[in-house]
């Protein structure tokens, strides 16, 4: 693995594992959205929202890796060097990101412990993290729902920011993490 803070790009399993997670996002958010053009109770619109469980305790799986992988690995440095208020936006967003990343699929795993349901996860049923509380299901889907409407705007302006350093700011941000893109400098 890459340790250099020399390197001009993230290493390769950083760059391979931020894409699996955008096309696990990507699966996450349209299993969400899809499941609502079946009819309650129907079969398609169940298989939905299983599917939508074991993706999303699936992204819980590789963002754990994926810290793991960065305690490891160095980020390449931005250049031109940002000002610090730039610094801390991304670090801000990063946390961000990182707290979706892992309290939605937990918010998930606790809905479905807290109805008293299996908690699906590809041929295996996980334990429930707390007892059966019809109540506390309601607040905590709630709360999982803000967070993943809360994340649209999260990736979005994640996004919107890789592609503002580089085609405005010009400088390596997206570089760094797109394969076969060079910095505009």
């Amino acid at each position: 693995m890459n340790s250099s803070s020399k390197a001009k790009r993230y290493a390769p399993i950083t760059i391979g594992m931020h894409w699996v997670m955008l096309l696990l996002m990507v699966a996450i958010y349209a299993t969400m959205e899809l499941k609502g053009i079946f009819p309650k109770g129907s079969d398609a619109r169940a298989a939905m929202a299983q599917l939508h469980y074991m993706l999303g305790l699936s992204a819980l799986a590789l963002v754990l890796a994926r810290i793991l992988v960065n305690r490891v690995t160095r980020a390449p440095q931005v250049v031109p060097d940002p000002p610090r208020w730039q610094k801390l936006s991304a670090k801000s967003m990063h946390v961000a990101l990182y707290v979706l990343m892992i309290g939605l699929p937990v918010l998930g795993w606790l809905i479905l412990s807290a109805k008293g349901q299996a908690i699906p996860f590809w041929g295996y049923d996980l334990p429930p993290l707390i007892g059966a509380n019809a109540s506390l299901a309601k607040w905590l889907k709630n709360v999982h729902e803000f967070g993943a409407t809360a994340g649209y705007f999260l990736i979005g302006a994640h996004a919107a920011a890789a592609l503002f350093h580089h085609y405005v700011i010009r400088d390596n941000t997206l570089a760094r993490m797109v394969p076969g893109i060079e910095s505009p400098r």
